[in-house]
């Protein structure tokens, strides 16, 4: 068992998306805590800061303090003021998944851990990922460089699961066992974020809805998401070749991302170029 950090995006997107699938929510509609939508939640449009930007933020996780309640986190931050128009800019936010997750929890009723379980884990056969929500929720999780975190840090929620359910959950989600085509193709449709990123195997990253989506610099392109937090790294991605594909999981012990998808890059390559 390994956190998946901010892999547990694409879960939060995938079960979002369960809900426009069944008339739930709608992609385009203002949300609650508007004046932006889902969809722009999902791709980080939206014009929300991130409260990584904090150093003090940093500071407290480094010296173990008790996690900020999110109401405490979102006024340090001063969220309410949008940095761009929603849809007119991009920047990384783990605020604007927390309010996905709360949209979440409004639309089924259900606290986090049992609408994602609902809504996309078990549809896709997945039964032993959960939600850490305490220090002790992680005890036997191989956390990486580090012996103790608390999840609260995470505000929009800690999955932890194997690797290869990692790799089974994004595998099953593109080839549309949970969603329909049409929701699957949306998901793929990515804001382009520039040119080649310093360490990283991607010559033209992009971000769609809940999933990172990059150009290699030898052509092919992978989907997918990697996820960094103190003391480790999980990068999950998948790669199609004509009718083949393969998706893999690494776990990196460290804070080196680019290492971790480096690795990912070259076990999908060797397996797709066997024909495993």
């Amino acid at each position: 068992m390994v956190p998946w950090w901010s892999f547990t995006k694409t879960v939060l997107a995938a079960a979002s998306l369960s809900l426009v699938r069944d008339g739930i929510v709608r992609l385009d509609d203002v949300v609650l805590e508007g004046p932006f939508t889902l969809r722009q939640l999902l791709r980080h449009e939206a014009g929300l800061a991130d409260y990584g930007e904090l150093v003090e933020y940093h500071a407290a996780v480094a010296r173990g303090d008790a996690p900020w309640q999110a109401d405490e986190m979102l006024q340090r931050l001063d969220a309410t003021r949008l940095r761009y128009a929603p849809g007119m800019g991009w920047q990384y936010s783990n605020v604007g998944y927390l309010y996905v997750a709360r949209l979440i929890e409004r639309a089924t009723g259900l606290a986090l851990e049992e609408a994602l379980m609902q809504q996309a884990l078990a549809p896709l056969g997945l039964l032993r990922v959960r939600s850490a929500k305490t220090p002790a929720d992680l005890e036997g999780v191989c956390m990486g460089a580090i012996s103790t975190y608390d999840p609260r840090w995470v505000y929009h929620g800690l999955l932890v699961g194997s690797l290869s359910d990692a790799a089974l959950f994004l595998d099953r989600l593109m080839a549309g066992h949970l969603l329909p085509d049409l929701l699957v193709q949306e998901m793929q449709a990515a804001r382009a974020l520039g040119g080649p990123l310093p360490g990283r195997p991607w010559k033209s990253p992009a971000y769609g809805l809940g999933l990172m989506q990059g150009v290699l610099h030898t052509g092919p392109t992978l989907c997918g998401h990697t996820g960094a937090g103190p003391g480790s790294v999980v990068a999950v991605y998948r790669r199609a070749n004509g009718s083949n594909t393969a998706t893999c999981a690494v776990f990196h012990a460290g804070s080196d991302e680019g290492l971790a998808e480096e690795e990912v890059v070259k076990r999908l390559s060797a397996s797709l170029k066997s024909g495993d």
